[in-house]
């Protein structure tokens, strides 16, 4: 397994300073964010996939080596089944030309929501997501593209108290994979939200294991006084908090050896959403530099 993390944690910082930093530091991949498009979210502003040229992708990759480091994953967080259909398609464009971008980078791994249409239930909202996702992962398998769909739950994503991601736990996942039975549709797995909700993601990774693609090292920390005072339902009172590996409560030993014992061999990306190491990009880069060093513990 190599170690690396996720570029959303340093937004407004020059991909190719990125890229510098990292290989100096000793990290092995990274897993940029792409442009974002959704009303009201920021620009992600790493890698603009709508002007990446060949050229472009070239030089991008070559800086890459010349610092040792992989692009282990592009990543793309829309609502895919977003309920406004101009969006939805606008969305949907744009992920396409992630998968682009990827083919063009060499990179065969796309991350991504499913999304979650605000107006409908949530099995109609699995049945609404099949043909959708049907003709991205035919696109994406045309240009030997695979897509591992982040297990983010999202809630109050779209309507405060609503799943916004409909892809969250091992029941959704096998029925849409019973319904998708293709090689590139698989996982971005993610532990900590799945702890979070109370899942059991050793047994996860057990069941899934050849749907993992790639992985994300993010922590959980459960706030025991908001849930003795709000519980874990109360809109606006968020009963836990994403912290860098080893600094919450998943059984990373444990976990990482599941992975390895269950074939996996990919990338350990940190998503970085850790309030204690965040607010400078001096203290980002301090978090990420300690989430590699407690992963280092567990990987040869």
């Amino acid at each position: 397994m190599k170690i690396g993390f996720l570029t959303a944690c340093l937004r407004g910082v020059p991909l190719e300073d990125i890229v510098r930093w990292s290989g100096a530091n000793g990290f092995q991949t990274l897993e940029l964010t792409s442009t974002t498009i959704s009303p009201g979210r920021p620009a992600e502003n790493v890698l603009d996939v709508e002007n990446l040229t060949q050229a472009k992708a070239d030089a991008l990759l070559s800086l890459c080596a010349d610092n040792g480091i992989e692009i282990s994953c592009l990543t793309c967080c829309e609502n895919n089944l977003a309920a406004d259909p101009a969006q939805r398609e606008r969305i949907q464009a744009h992920l396409r030309q992630v998968i682009d971008a990827a083919h063009r980078l060499g990179v065969r791994e796309v991350s991504a929501f499913v999304g979650r249409n605000h107006l409908t239930s949530l099995q109609e909202n699995i049945e609404e997501a099949v043909p959708v996702f049907r003709n991205i992962l035919s696109y994406a398998a045309d240009r030997d593209v695979r897509i591992g769909i982040e297990n983010w739950p999202g809630f109050g994503a779209q309507v405060e108290g609503l799943i916004g991601n409909i892809f969250m736990s091992p029941v959704v996942w096998e029925q849409m994979f019973d319904a998708l039975p293709v090689d590139n549709f698989g996982l971005n797995f993610d532990p900590s939200h799945l702890y979070m909700m109370g899942i059991d993601y050793i047994q996860a990774v057990k069941d899934f294991s050849e749907r993992i693609f790639h992985v994300h090292t993010k922590d959980t920390e459960i706030l025991d006084d908001v849930v003795a005072r709000a519980g874990m339902f109360m809109p606006r009172q968020r009963f836990f908090r994403y912290r860098i590996p080893g600094m919450g409560e998943v059984d990373w030993p444990r976990f990482i050896s599941t992975l390895s014992e269950h074939g996996y061999d990919g990338p350990l990306s940190t998503e970085h959403e850790d309030p204690v190491w965040s607010g400078t990009e001096e203290k980002v880069k301090q978090g990420l530099i300690l989430a590699k060093k407690y992963l280092s513990t567990y990987v040869a």
